[in-house]
């Protein structure tokens, strides 16, 4: 995987240009833009403040396939889940499946 083609691709799916996402990651513009003008693989440290900035981990930018983002309604979501028996688990299923089929 190319790290700048996946930033910039990031970037592009967001409609994100390179000052806001200094502004989200807390770092400079220069930072950032000499990435994508030297074509150079950012450090650990940039490519983790990048990800602050996406919202994600690194472990999700450099995931193959889809990604899905933990927001913290998801992550609220999937706190609860983790924490009922089967049977709720059946009846939570249930109820979205009916929500699904309802629209």
């Amino acid at each position: 995987m190319d790290v700048n083609e996946r930033l910039r691709k990031m970037l592009d799916e967001r409609g994100l240009t390179t000052y806001k996402m200094a502004e989200l990651s807390g770092l400079s513009h220069t930072t950032l833009a000499n990435v994508f003008k030297r074509n150079t693989v950012p450090s650990i440290n940039t490519l983790q403040a990048i990800c602050k900035g996406f919202g994600i981990t690194l472990s999700q930018f450099f995931a193959e396939g889809d990604m899905v983002e933990m927001t913290p309604e998801l992550k609220e979501l999937f706190d609860g889940w983790v924490n009922l028996n089967p049977e709720q688990k059946a009846a939570v299923q249930q109820m979205i499946n009916a929500m699904n089929n309802s629209k």
